[in-house]
């Protein structure tokens, strides 16, 4: 229920009409044709730029072609005028009676309202979180991990089929370094002393579990063992109970992955040889000499010969190595394993929540992506940047657990999930982000996961209290949807009313823009309406939503709340976060 699509769809077919009388040329592509609402408000409700795309290719003045469309439009039902502005953008001004339906579908959708059939049942791999596997997940993965969620219920949303996939990078060197870490705290755990953690490995007291559990299951069995022999089997033993207690943070917010992808797994079943095999069909493999790194002076650069792929082939600013002069494959070969996998297994597009410290590698994963799947497959990334950690205006640097970072369980610990869930999305993934713990919590119109709530439950509670005053009033939504609704004719109401049928067109650009933080914006703007009408009721007796006297005004006005708390919901339901009914 497309407001803006629907309208699409009809001036489309107007413009077929006039092509059908021969009032313009054949064969003209309307693709380009849309319908959106006007930048400024007062001009309307609907404008399109048919005229100004179509006029060109038509032979034809831009107002010329307008003029014609004009006429066809005014014939619409429930258009109330149409106005040619500047060279030929036409403005439409629909009457309340739209307006009225709009609602009146709102209440029979509830929170299924905004659900699109834009993706078409399309495959979508949304590959996130993705933190290496050697410690708690830190308050930085949390801005990822909900990003990455919501872009997932959001294109589910649109109407693609999502799978949820983390990649568990347990192939490198940091691994190995787990390992250490975690044989030491074994060996303290069966009573050495460990005075201080060497340099290199990593300190945190959370290791001091796994060294406890180690020494459980395995007892004194890789005492005074080589490395080579307890290593593989301690890193396997680290690995699992870091997994364990990723996914135990991600459920404290909410998040379950559908797959858990293993990068050592797929480069020890042959997925690395499978992108060379591939590339070499394409030859987009030769061996060569890179040029020096900018801003490294000649006597630190070492020519020698490498394994490169063409990656400048597809855009990239240079060539890049796949092997290491030790003969074992580098990161960049074991991450195109993991995309050239997914596109095998069905996913041409895929989307990635980076952390922004790997901008720098976009560029050449695109062109990884492009070479391996013939240009078929399409990756996309979004960066988010750091979230800083305040307190009071203070930043916060330190957590008992960890040592020297704040983990997610820390922050969930202490503001819970919906408050941590919706902030993340307060902000473009790009732009820094202040997380202070006090001011989440205000109850004020400062704190937007407050404001955007309390519109939720302020409304629930309105409902409560008109169940008592007017138990003849049937409030279920499809009842209501029913009712007078002719009966809103403030300028506030009906404003209200636009605002929200505006809820499918947001998911649709959202998606189509991978971009879940404008649900933050809009949920914000239709909370403000409805917080500045509930502040006219208070001056003004005649607007408020109960009016004892005056029943089938009451009806209404329910509707209109029921309506709002219904697209409130369909949006803080994509964010993972539950739309409350009290606020306590």
């Amino acid at each position: 229920m497309n407001l803006f699509k629907d309208f699409q769809v009809i001036v489309r077919d107007r413009l077929e009409a006039l092509v059908a009388a021969g009032n313009l040329p054949e064969g003209l592509d309307f693709s380009r044709v849309t319908v959106e609402p006007p930048r400024d408000p007062s001009h309307g409700d609907l404008a399109t730029n048919a005229a100004m795309v179509l006029a060109k290719p038509a032979g034809r003045k831009p107002r010329d072609v307008a003029e014609m469309l004009a006429e066809e439009l005014r014939r619409l039902e429930g258009v109330e005028s149409v106005e040619i502005a500047g060279p030929g953008f036409i403005n439409l001004r629909l009457g309340d009676d739209v307006w009225y339906r709009q609602l009146a579908g709102i209440l029979r959708a509830g929170s299924a309202f905004g659900s699109s059939d834009m993706g078409g049942g399309q495959a979508v791999n949304v590959e996130y979180v993705s933190a290496n596997p050697t410690g708690p997940l830190t308050v930085g993965h949390a801005r990822g991990a909900v990003v990455g969620d919501a872009l997932a219920s959001l294109m589910e949303k649109a109407g693609y089929k999502v799978l949820r996939e983390y990649y568990v990078n347990d192939a490198g060197g940091q691994v190995d370094t787990l390992a250490r870490s975690a044989y030491l705290r074994y060996r303290e755990a069966l009573g050495e002393t460990i005075a201080e953690i060497p340099p290199g490995l990593y300190p945190g007291e959370y290791l001091k579990e796994v060294g406890a559990a180690l020494a459980e299951r395995d007892g004194k069995k890789w005492l005074d063992r080589p490395e080579e022999e307890w290593l593989p089997e301690i890193r396997a033993f680290a690995i699992d109970v870091m997994m364990a207690l990723v996914r135990t943070d991600l459920q404290a917010i909410g998040i379950e992955h559908d797959l858990f992808v293993s990068e050592r797994a797929l480069v020890e079943a042959g997925a690395v040889d499978a992108v060379i095999e591939t590339l070499q069909a394409r030859d987009l493999i030769y061996t060569g000499v890179l040029e020096p790194p900018k801003g490294k002076a000649p006597e630190d650069w070492e020519p020698r010969p490498q394994t490169l792929f063409r990656a400048t082939a597809y855009g990239d600013d240079t060539d890049r190595p796949i092997r290491k002069s030790d003969g074992s494959w580098t990161y960049f070969a074991n991450d195109m394993a993991n995309h050239l996998d997914k596109y095998r297994r069905g996913y041409p597009t895929m989307l990635q929540v980076w952390g922004a410290d790997h901008g720098g590698y976009v560029k050449r994963m695109k062109a990884a992506v492009a070479a391996l799947t013939s240009e078929e497959g399409k990756l996309h990334v979004v960066l988010c940047q750091l979230v800083r950690l305040m307190r009071g205006g203070e930043e916060v640097k330190m957590s008992k657990r960890s040592g020297n970072f704040i983990t997610l369980r820390d922050v969930v610990e202490e503001v819970g999930k919906d408050v941590l869930r919706f902030m993340m999305l307060t902000r473009k993934p790009d732009a820094p982000l202040d997380f202070d713990l006090e001011k989440v919590l205000e109850q004020s119109k400062d704190n937007p996961v407050f404001y955007v709530q309390y519109a939720h439950a302020r409304a629930h509670s309105v409902l409560r209290h008109a169940s008592e005053a007017f138990p003849s009033i049937d409030r279920d939504p499809r009842a209501l949807a029913e009712g007078p609704l002719h009966r809103l004719t403030d300028p506030s109401e009906v404003a209200l009313i636009k605002l929200m049928s505006g809820w499918p067109r947001l998911v649709e650009s959202a998606a189509e823009a991978y971009e879940p933080h404008r649900i933050a914006f809009y949920l914000h703007e239709v909370a403000a309406a409805f917080h500045g009408l509930w502040t006219k009721g208070k001056e003004n007796t005649t607007l408020r939503f109960l009016v004892p006297e005056d029943p089938e005004l009451t009806a209404a006005r329910l509707a209109l709340l029921q309506g709002m708390a219904a697209v409130i919901a369909s949006g803080l339901l994509i964010f993972g976060v539950e739309p409350v009914e009290e606020m306590r």
